[in-house]
């Protein structure tokens, strides 16, 4: 039950953040955020056909093919986060997500083993970093693309 309980903390205190940003600013970096959580999906209906990882503890009935806490969560809000600090920057935003993917892959997801929430399977720590941090140019590409065809509210 303390694990279910941390999972929903998981899910929805990142979104109550948002409350800092600014409604241009939301609306700057939501698309590539919700388009984020789409890829993010994907990879974990790959992953579970492949049995990448064992999801154990999950807050939703479809819980044990994607972890719902982390996808919509954390990692959405995360991204969100991570755009509105270094999108201007392409180096920065790239050393950024090494430095969070390499923390996700070798230090949070081997706590999430010893807590009992998931563990790797079929994949190990270093080929789980690679998938996401080559997520991470898909998304700025996207997201570069996305501010191209972008009308703000002053035109």
């Amino acid at each position: 039950m303390t694990l279910k309980i941390i999972l929903f903390i998981v899910f929805l205190l990142p979104w109550l953040s948002l409350f800092f940003a600014s409604k241009e600013t939301i609306k700057k970096y939501m698309p590539v955020t919700i388009f984020t959580a789409f890829l993010m999906t994907i990879i974990f209906q790959i992953a579970y056909t492949y049995k990448w990882w064992t999801i154990h503890e999950y807050i939703v009935p479809w819980g044990y093919m994607n972890d719902v806490s982390f996808t919509y969560g954390l990692f959405s809000v995360g991204t969100f986060w991570i755009f509105v600090l270094t999108s201007h920057k392409f180096s920065t935003f790239i050393v950024t997500n090494f430095v969070m993917d390499a923390l996700m892959s070798f230090i949070v997801l081997p706590l999430l083993r010893v807590a009992g929430i998931s563990e790797y399977k079929n994949i190990a720590a270093w080929q789980y970093f690679l998938v996401i941090f080559s997520l991470s140019f898909v998304i700025y590409f996207y997201h570069t693309w996305q501010s191209k065809i972008f009308i703000s509210d002053k035109d």
